[in-house]
């Protein structure tokens, strides 16, 4: 597939309906990056390198797992991050992964975060329901991940678990805006989708 081609899209399908096409999903990260796919996540760790020899690796053992994908599905970049410390080599990280992608010629769709978070959860930004309290980084994540097993029956636990779940998210984003959605989500969870890129799925609404 080339990515001057424009996928076919069908009408959504039942959850665990159909063969599916063939989609990862990516939360890049220099420390670990969570990778899945139907039915499975793995984690990619950089261990010791670091500069250049740690791009090279993210990116050559991140192919490892998409050379033969119908489409990716990466997360962005989270501009509200208190911390500035690694974000020139992030996204030189993200970058160098689109770049081969598009060398390769595979659509690649890029996630903000928010997106992820609402897609998975409902809302962006959560506070406890007692206190009022807004919920931390750490804690909506545990949401995400919850999530991703109550829905898809996918346990993330150990290192990378959040990483993992993240990157389970996205790829039930693209599965579902390609037409085979991997489980049904409340109906507002639905407008994550709409506030995303997809290329090469051309302007479609979403609903």
């Amino acid at each position: 597939m080339t990515t001057s081609e424009t996928l076919v899209i069908p009408a959504p399908a039942p959850a665990g309906a159909g063969t599916r096409p063939l989609v990862i999903g990516l939360d890049i990260a220099l420390g670990i990056t969570g990778v899945a796919g139907t039915g499975w996540t793995d984690i990619i760790r950089t261990g010791d390198r670091r500069a250049e020899e740690r791009l090279i690796y993210i990116v050559k053992t991140a192919a490892s797992y998409y050379r033969h994908a119908d489409y990716v599905v990466i997360e962005g970049p989270s501009y509200g991050s208190a911390k500035q410390t690694g974000h020139d080599e992030m996204s030189a990280a993200r970058w160098m992964v689109r770049c081969d992608l598009h060398r390769r010629g595979i659509p690649c769709a890029v996630v903000p975060p928010d997106c992820r978070t609402i897609y998975a959860t409902g809302k962006a930004r959560w506070k406890h329901p007692e206190s009022g309290r807004k919920l931390s980084s750490a804690e909506v994540k545990g949401m995400v991940r919850d999530a991703v097993y109550e829905r898809y029956g996918m346990p993330c636990d150990g290192a990378g678990r959040y990483d993992q779940a993240d990157a389970y998210v996205l790829l039930a984003m693209g599965l579902d805006r390609l037409g085979s959605r991997l489980a049904d989500v409340p109906e507002d969870h639905y407008r994550a989708l709409a506030g995303c890129q997809w290329p090469g799925l051309g302007t479609r609404a979403v609903s």
